[in-house]
């Protein structure tokens, strides 16, 4: 069974990395149609038909391959949690190699690079439990420099939701062109900054254009977007109209004394991939269907 999980996530990678979801491809489109700027324009002409070449040779479709990062929804009656757990990590080695990922985790106190994308604590896991015997696997692959901007702070209470639009709203504007726009841009809110941060940064696993299904957050996601896109930034900051795809914001319920906000960007090239496996081994690619069956 590991083995046949190890496979199985090694094309997840490999699919995440080279073929943008249908979704972020979607919004790239949508930017190209609406963009009046002649050289956004022609920066979002040029990112359509890297997507496109990427997809076609099977190709990275950025050099920097960014962190891999997984997050799993396990059921509790499913059956090959220890295999899955070894599986993620060994297909990030093999997908170092075959795809090729750039080997991109150094240690933090000696600098070594193992050369396959592997570390103390990484490749990153996020396991989240529920009711079922299946299991859901994302992989994301988060690039450095659209990370490098991400920012969290506990706010007072009282700044209340317009101090959370404006300290969203300043972390996007400081980060300019630097994370490759147009781009999602990640909102959690929470009681500790840690859980914030956590919550920003899965919020990046929602598809384009799905609002959030509480009516109060669909609400705050659509004018923090609004009030993005209105800077003017463009695609890598030439100036136009789209800034950013989306805006998604995920919340926990906070602590009396505190207000915890932070923003998570993702470039352009949001790479990420999601496949469910069954009790019986039998694997589906959720974002990218065309695997189903190859």
């Amino acid at each position: 069974m590991k083995d046949l999980l190890r496979e199985a996530t090694v094309r997840l990678i490999e699919a995440a990395a080279t073929s943008l979801p249908k979704d972020v491809e979607d919004a790239l489109l949508r930017a190209y149609e609406v963009e009046e700027a002649p050289a956004a324009k022609s920066f979002l002409k040029a990112m359509i038909d890297n997507v496109r070449i990427a997809r076609q040779k099977r190709l990275p479709i950025c050099q920097d391959t960014g962190a891999v990062l997984f997050y799993v929804k396990v059921g509790d009656r499913f059956p090959h949690i220890w295999a899955l757990s070894q599986a993620l990590k060994e297909a990030t080695v093999e997908a170092t190699r075959r795809v090729p990922l750039r080997p991109n985790t150094i240690d933090v106190f000696t600098g070594k690079n193992p050369g396959d994308n592997t570390g103390r604590n990484m490749p990153w896991i996020e396991w989240e439990i529920e009711e079922g015997d299946d299991a859901e696997v994302s992989v994301m692959l988060k690039g450095g420099g659209s990370e490098i901007v991400g920012r969290a702070k506990t706010l007072l209470p009282a700044e209340g939701i317009k101090g959370i639009m404006k300290y969203v709203i300043e972390a996007v504007y400081e980060a300019g062109p630097q994370p490759c726009p147009p781009v999602i841009v990640g909102v959690g809110i929470g009681p500790t900054v840690s859980v914030a941060m956590k919550l920003a940064s899965k919020s990046l696993l929602r598809p384009v254009g799905q609002r959030h299904e509480e009516p109060e957050v669909a609400r705050l996601e659509q004018a923090l977007l609004e009030a993005i896109n209105e800077m003017g930034y463009g695609a890598h900051g030439m100036g136009g109209k789209v800034t950013a795809f989306d805006v998604h914001v995920e919340h926990a319920a906070r602590h009396p004394a505190s207000l915890s906000v932070a923003v998570v960007l993702s470039c352009w090239a949001t790479r990420r991939a999601t496949m469910r496996v069954r009790a019986n081994g039998e694997v589906q690619y959720l974002s990218h269907p065309e695997l189903n069956g190859g």
